[in-house]
């Protein structure tokens, strides 16, 4: 369950007021579909299930609210279905699920609702199975689609939303939110930094003992390179192995809910597709954490570069080779989102990367 769930729905969404105002004040009276719009970790998932929770109270008689409550904050209520891509991209066959269960009568009560997660990664094909759905559902189906963008080939379906706009959350925001679930206050800022306000990484970051050593290996990348490809592939190798070991907070809270789904399961002799939608959900989470990681490093390179461009932009290489380094940064950030071979990528940029004296690379903050 998400942290604040428990009790108040929306008290796990950090950050973003005017969003949660414009949501509850549909409640009442929802439309067809929302778009939720805004980065990654800026707890419009967390907003979509606490908005899902409330339409369905306020449709329920009093005397179930708190049960349909309870249930919704969960992740249990029978009419609150999410889906989640496979994959790079949502498929054509997962939206023909979707618009299958769209047309489906909710079990319980007036009202069943349909969340679709990182539907900026929908595939057109998809996208066009989808758009009569959510353009036209049935009277009961309410379609919440959370997207960090809205690509060009899914604005006409945004344009059938009412949009709803997240921002990324303040690193002051997310260093609070870190110390007040325990954290020590100086590795909850160098996390917040890092997670760029991605509240969901920064959870993670913030219990990450190496994140300090792995920004500064990333900071130090363009004074480590000799121009030559034995060296790139070298820190490249250097770098990935960080990045998965990295992982291991992820590990250890994957590990737990395993191990809480199955007891559950045992005591209450469920069957196992639940196992599986939370195997597939805990492998989405490794490779958006591996993606994450690299994409932050990639950033601290990119700052690197550019403190060298500002404080000797005189010296060789010159500003032109410094900006092209960073523009060819940004470039394979943006890759990162078209599931490239991580390893091949990350070897490609290095080698291309012009060296730097070690005087002219900062370090990560501290």
């Amino acid at each position: 369950m998400t942290p604040g769930t428990a009790t108040n729905p929306w008290d796990g969404v950090v950050g973003q007021a005017r969003a949660v105002r414009q949501l509850k004040a549909s409640v009442a009276a929802p439309v067809h579909a929302y778009a939720l719009v805004g980065p990654s970790g800026s707890t419009k998932d967390v907003a979509a299930r606490a908005f899902a929770a409330e339409v369905l109270v306020a449709a329920t008689p009093e005397r179930d609210a708190e049960r349909t409550m309870r249930l919704a904050s969960a992740g249990e209520h029978p009419d609150i279905h999410e889906f989640h891509r496979v994959g790079p991209g949502i498929s054509a066959e997962q939206a023909r699920d979707v618009v299958v269960q769209s047309s489906i009568a909710p079990v319980e009560g007036e009202r069943k609702v349909l969340i679709l997660n990182e539907f900026h990664l929908v595939r057109p094909e998809a996208a066009a199975i989808l758009l009569k759905s959510i353009e036209e559902p049935p009277a009961s189906t309410i379609f919440l689609i959370c997207a960090d963008f809205v690509p060009p080939e899914l604005v006409t379906i945004a344009s059938r939303c009412v949009r709803i706009a997240f921002g990324a959350v303040d690193d002051d925001l997310v260093v609070e939110l870190l110390v007040a679930e325990g954290n020590d206050p100086a590795m909850a800022r160098v996390a917040a930094d890092a997670a760029s306000g991605d509240v969901d990484r920064a959870r993670l970051l913030v219990s990450d003992d190496d994140l300090i050593e792995r920004r500064n290996l990333f900071a130090d990348v363009p004074s480590s390179l000799d121009g030559t490809g034995s060296s790139a592939l070298q820190l490249a190798d250097e770098l990935l192995v960080l990045i998965e070991k990295a992982a291991a907070p992820l590990v250890a809270r994957q590990a737990t809910e395993i191990e809480d789904h199955d007891a559950r399961a045992s005591r209450l002799g469920e069957r196992g597709g639940g196992r599986k939608a939370l195997d597939d959900r805990h492998k989405r989470e490794l490779r958006r954490h591996r993606i994450d990681e690299l994409r932050a490093g990639l950033w601290v390179i990119a700052r690197s570069y550019r403190d060298a461009a500002v404080a000797a932009a005189d010296e060789t290489p010159g500003p032109g080779d410094l900006s092209a380094a960073i523009s060819r940064i940004g470039a394979a950030i943006e890759a990162l989102e078209r599931n490239p071979n991580e390893a091949l990528l990350l070897q490609s940029l290095l080698w291309s990367l012009p060296p730097l004296p070690p005087i002219a690379s900062s370090p990560a903050p501290r």
